[in-house]
Order: C-alpha cells, then structure tokens, then sequence
C-alpha cells in the first residue's frame, strides 16, 4: 500500500536539475540564430527627447538594427496599446518605443539589436540623446494628500469609516479614549531584485505567431498581455518558463524585456534575446512604492482598543503599476474594536512602474499597525501578546463574517512558549550582555485568502506512471513538488511515478503564481482531474474488448493505490492500458471556489512572529539574534517546501527592517542604489536561526485538502517584531524602515 506523501518531507522534484545546472531558465534556451538587443534608457524623469543620434551605432560592428520611436524612417517597433487594465492591475499606460515623450528616469527609448550581446551593449553607448526637460513630481510628501482610492466593483471598500451607536467620528471615539496612540510611519522603495534578472527569447513562425521564453509568474496572463501589444491573438502567443528563478512579484506582469524582444524579433525576422542589465531590473519592472502611513488607536487603560484608525499616502506612477492599499486587508481585519477607520489615498508621481512585491500591502501595512500596537502596549503596560489577546476577533471586524478557519490564539501562546516569551522584560534596556542591549518583540501576520479558477489535466499512461499538468509557475516556491504529491496522494502511486508540467501557456489555464494562491486553487483541481482520469479508465475497461471487465457494471469497479479492482480481477491502471493497446488516458477539469461558499466566509491565513534583537550599545549596530514563528494556514502539502518559503519570508522581513531602502533623487528622478553593491539584502552572516512551526489544521471551507496561501505570510509583520523589539532593547522608537545606524544613535 502507497503511504500518502501530504505533509511530509518531500524533496523537490527539479531539485537535481537546479544545482546541476541542467535546469533552463529564460535566458538558456538554444535557440538557433539569435540576435540579441539591449536597452536604452532615458536619463531624466520628465520631458521629451528632442533628438536622438543612432548614426554611430548603426555603424558598429555587428549591430543589425537601432529601434526608437522614429516613424518615418520606419524603425519604431509597431507595437499596440492594449484595453485599459482594470483598476486593480494596471501595467504601463504607454506603448514602449511609441513616441519621443519621457515618463520617468530610466524608462526605455532606444533597443540596439546585434549579432553579440557585447556589440549590442557597447554600440547602445554610442547613441546620444538630447531633451527637453519638464519639471517631474518626484516627492511623496509635496504631493500629499493622495487622491481616494476608487471604488472597485467586486471588491471590498478601500476606504470605510465603521462607528459605534451613538459615535459622531472617529475624532470623537478618540477624545473619549484612556488612551490614544497617534503615530506616523514611513516605508521607503523596496525592489524584488530576484536571482535571475529578467531576461526574454523571442522566436517567430511567420509573422502571426510568437514563442516567447521569459521567467514568468504567470504564463496565462503574460500570453494575454503580450497579445495585447503585439496585436495578437491570446492563441497566437506562447509563454514559456519551465523554470523561473524567483519572482517575488517581479514576474507577473510581461515587462519591456518579452515586449521588446518579441516586436525586434518580427521586426527583424529572426529570433531575439533580450536580457536586462541588473540597474535596468532595478527601474524597467517594477518596485514596492512609498507609503504613508498615520496610525491611531484609541484603547481603555486595560489595553482594549475603542478605535484604529489607519490612513495612507501610496504612490501610484503616473505611468501605471500596483495601487497600493496597506491598511487594506491589514487594519480593516487583524482586530475587534467597535469604531474602525480605513483611508486609502493615492499619489500619483513621475516614476517608474510600481508593483506588487511579497506581501504587497500586508508588510508595509503590518509594519505600521503593529509597531502603533508595540506602543500601545508599553502606554497601558498591557503584555504585547496578552493586549492582542484581549483585542482578538472572531469575525472579520469589517463585514461581521465568520472566519473559514482561524487559530491565530494559538499562534501567540504556542510561539510565546516555544520562543521563551516569559524571559521578556517590558523595561527597556533592562537586558545586556558586555557591550550589547537585548530586546524580545513580537508582532501578528495576517494574509488574505485568495483561489483563483484553475485547469489540470491528469494523463495515465501504460508504464504505470502519471502526468500532472496546468499553466502555472514554480519560480522556486515548490509547484512542481506539490503537483507531484497531490497528484500521487489522489492516485494512490509514490511520488516519483508522477511528472509534474507546469511553466506552459500551452498548458490548461493555470493559476497567477501570486498572492500566496497557488497551492490552494490547484490542489481542487488536481484531485478533480485524477478522478475523472480514473473514470475515464473505468469506462476504457468496460468497454474495450480486450479488457478483461468488457461488459462489467462500472459501479462495481474501484481504484486505489493505482489498480482497477472488481469482479474477480484487479491490475494496476498500466497494465490495463497495455492490454487493450492503448498508450495513455486523460481527462482535464476545470475548478473554481464556489461563490456561494466565498461570500459566506473571512478569508485569510494567519501568524504570530517573536524575535530576539542584540544592538550594539556603541556602534548602534543590531543584530536579530533568534526568530520563532507559529502559524496557521490549513494543510500544509510539502512541510519542506512549506517551511523553505515561511523562512524566506521572515529573511524578507529582516530586509524590510534593517537595509532595504534606494533613495530617489529629487532633482534627476534617478533611483541611486540601483545595483546589488548599493541595495543591501540580508546574507548569511545576517540570518540567525529562524524556528518555523505550521500548526497544520485543515481549513474545513477552502477544499481540496484544506491548505490555504503562507507564501507571503513570513513577510508579513515580521519586520515590526524586529522594530519592536529594538525598542524593547534600547528604548528608541523608530517609525520608519529601514531601522539603520543614525535612526539608533541618539
């Protein structure tokens, strides 16, 4: 009998082939008679280019072509404008390439395509560009307050004031607080910067059809976009990212680098690689915007709140890009309070594309809300884990909805103990060691639940071994490994008797792999398509000549552990496609979560996070000593996998608290930590030892196994428990990240 794999430690199944080398990512495929290009950026943040000299370049050796927007002599790449974006999930509002105006420092106005990438790079240098200048809005705080944020149809409200009987405002619910907590924060620009830079390959059959190699988050949606500026049929267009080296965000959306390559590749009529310089990837695809943020509670002297009010300022470029909504989703559920107040505000600047980057609104969200909470705590001298506690929620606070599934008590008393919480002294400073300060913090996560309709088709085929395939991507979180399993829990075979497909356009639609959804919409399908797939072999049996049940009543038929049993016989599904001569039976189902069900629930994962910090009492340096935490998201599928991507994001968190900042310069527009020298990221000699426990509870509403999203959980207030626990060390309250050197040295 095949002993199910779900929840245990299962190794990738493209393990092997990423640390030999063997794995191909977008920039590796041989592709027989490449050119390839590089990009050429502008170098102000707002005008237009009054002329553009290529003479030079045209005249290097090797270059093919030089495309910019000059249309009269027929070197502009014909590219199109798509439908407007919905509002939730605009990309460029532009055509790159279109036209001689300049939206912000670094955007794309010339491609250089030659027969090497050198001869491509050194002849973009030789291309001169002069401007005419406009003034560009560059500062978050000059063009403060944003503009409300709309309202969406089919989303929740994203700004919403929620008022006790008899409260006049929220002013009022303050002024008749105990106690009032009125805090202000800052997040600065973060980036995905993930392994491999953004990199395309694309190769044309005629000029109606396009194969693009890109990493890509999302094949479906980068078919659907690229057919969008190309003027293409969605079915004309394939994607292709059988491995994807981490995304983060970054590779959702189809960038310059597969727009670019692929119209140079019709243009030119051979195929085209266009790989992005690292300072390039940096500006051209998108980043984590400023945001705001004025926090205020208001609380009895026992810590209970009677108001939280969250209000944000979030960049949103003029160009386009991800709408911030930190409070969103963050401070309209985490908890109880009988007056509640959301505002959410944009402002729009002449800057590159912003995006979603993990935990897009939750971690600068969490970050503001749990450090106004840390505050909290120390003014009532409330416990930080017992004030939440005693501000905990059993319904969604915004629509009164019951949870599909909460535990989140348990997060914070099963982390509490396993970190050692109860050492915690509440006075600042009260702990050293030689020449370092000790402080313990803690704060909550909270990630929204999201499914999204997704496609697999499952194919048995006469050796006994199965194939499990959709159109999503692994870009490093583990698809591929929890097709695998889920697949071979659902058929009863071990998992290396399954293949796993994914990273396909060509593929039955899969999910956006975003949002910490991925795992939760596929599993229903998987298990949808393996029972039709032994359907389909029930009615092969019974009615195929060969088969030793011809005739046979399919209801008296049964499947487990891979064999076909019933009326005296019973063989493995293999064996049964060889007797009857045929190769391979499949079936593909479509699975979408129930409206019904959606619209009865909140829906989110949930966490608590602890952390030990040591700051140097001299050089003001901190360091995190410990990290421990618990959290709740349903079935865990792959408890390696599951524990790899919880880890990575607490190391997200560290990034968000300590380093991660690149100061824009308001005079060029030029982001100035542009490259990996510049832009610090936690490495190894940064990373303590991180304690992850799942509490593994299925979610009895969400289906499938009952696993929920924790790819975003880890990011998510995890830098608050820092910042926390920095104050708790040295007394200092700081309110805006990154939390560096001079913030400390007072």
């Amino acid at each position: 009998m095949t002993v199910s794999s779900v929840g245990r430690e299962v190794d990738r199944v493209d393990g092997r082939e990423k640390v030999t080398g063997r794995a191909t990512y977008a920039a590796d495929y041989p592709i027989e008679g490449l050119a390839y290009a590089y990009v050429v950026t502008s170098t102000v943040a707002r005008g237009q280019i009054r002329e553009m000299d290529i003479a030079a370049a045209l005249d290097a050796p090797g270059v093919l072509a030089v495309y910019n927007p000059d249309k009269e002599n027929g070197r502009n790449l014909g590219l199109v404008l798509p439908p407007p974006a919905p509002p939730l999930g605009n990309i460029e509002s532009f055509v790159p390439l279109e036209d001689w105006q300049v939206r912000y420092h670094g955007q794309a106005i010339a491609v250089v395509v030659a027969e090497t990438f050198e001869q491509a790079r050194d002849a973009a240098a030789l291309i001169t560009t002069t401007y005419d200048t406009a003034t560009a809005r560059l500062s978050l705080e000059a063009q403060s307050p944003g503009v409300p944020a709309p309202v969406v149809p089919n989303f929740p409200p994203f700004n919403f004031t929620k008022l006790a009987s008899g409260v006049a405002s929220i002013d009022a619910a303050l002024a008749d607080s105990d106690v009032v907590i009125n805090s202000t924060f800052h997040q600065p620009i973060q980036h995905h910067i993930a392994m491999e830079p953004h990199a395309s390959i694309a190769s044309w059959a005629g000029n109606d059809r396009v194969t693009v190699y890109t990493g890509s988050q999302a094949p479906m949606q980068a078919r659907q976009l690229l057919a969008g500026r190309l003027g293409l049929p969605a079915a004309n267009v394939r994607v292709v990212c059988t491995y994807t080296g981490g995304g983060f965000g970054g590779k959702v959306m189809s960038w310059n680098d597969s727009i670019l390559a692929a119209g140079a590749a019709r243009k030119l009529g051979r195929p085209v690689k266009l790989a992005m310089t690292r300072e390039q990837v940096f500006t051209m695809t998108g980043h984590r915007g400023e945001v705001n943020h004025t926090v205020r509670l208001g609380a009895s002297r026992a810590g209970v709140l009677t108001v939280l009010s969250h209000d944000c300022d979030s960049v949103l470029p003029a160009v386009g890009g991800w709408p911030m909504l930190p409070a969103h989703q963050v401070s309209d559920a985490l908890y109880k309070t009988p007056n509640l107040h959301v505002g959410q505000r944009w402002v729009q600047l002449d800057m590159p594309p912003t995006w979603a980057l993990r935990g897009p609104n939750e971690a600068p969200g969490a970050f503001a809300l749990e450090t106004a909470m840390d505050e909290l705590a120390v003014a009532t001298g409330v416990d930080p884990v017992e004030l939440r506690l005693r501000n905990y929620v059993t319904a969604g606070p915004e629509n009164g909805l019951p949870w599909s599934s909460k535990h989140l008590d348990d997060c914070y008393r099963i982390g509490a103990r396993r970190f050692g919480w109860s050492a915690r002294r509440a006075q600042p400073r009260s702990r050293v060691d030689g020449e370092w300060l000790i402080g313990m913090g803690m704060a909550s996560a909270i990630y929204p639940v999201s499914r999204q309709p997704v496609s697999v088709r499952v194919e048995l085929l006469r050796d006994d071994t199965a194939v499990v395939s959709t159109a999503t991507s692994d870009m490093g979180t583990g698809s591929l490994t929890v097709l695998a399993i889920t697949g071979a829990d659902r058929l009863g075979i071990p998992v290396r008797k399954v293949t796993p497909r994914l990273g396909d356009s060509d593929l039955p639609p899969g999910v956006t792999s975003a949002g910490s959804r991925t795992t939760q919409s596929t599993v229903p399908a998987v298990h949808a398509a393996a029972d039709a797939a032994v359907e389909e072999l029930k009615q092969l049996a019974v009615s195929e000549a060969q088969s030793p049940w011809r005739g046979a009543d399919v209801a008296d038929l049964t499947f487990d552990n891979g064999r076909l049993r019933g009326a005296g016989h019973s063989m493995t599904f293999g064996r049964l496609l060889t007797i009857v001569g045929k190769k391979s039976v499949e079936a593909t189902r479509n699975v979408e979560h129930a409206r019904e069900t959606v619209g009865r629930y909140s829906w989110h994962s949930f966490g608590a996070h602890f952390c030990e910090v040591r700051v140097n009492r001299f050089t003001a340096e901190a360091q995190v000593a410990r990290f421990t935490t618990v959290v709740d998201v349903g079935r865990v599928i792959n408890a390696q996998t599951a524990r790899s991507q919880l880890v990575g994001g607490v190391i997200f968190g560290i990034g968000q608290a300590l380093m991660e900042d690149n100061p824009l310069e308001l005079r060029t527009g030029r982001l100035a930590a542009s490259n990996m020298a510049d832009y610090a990221v936690p490495v190894n000699a940064d990373v303590a030892k991180i304690d992850v426990h799942v509490l593994d509870r299925p979610d009895p509403q969400i289906g499938g196994l009952g696993s929920r999203g924790l790819g975003e959980l880890g990011t998510v207030g995890s830098a608050a428990a820092i910042n926390n626990a920095i104050f708790n060390a040295t007394g200092i309250r700081v309110r805006e990240t990154p939390v560096t050197l001079d913030k400390l040295l007072k």
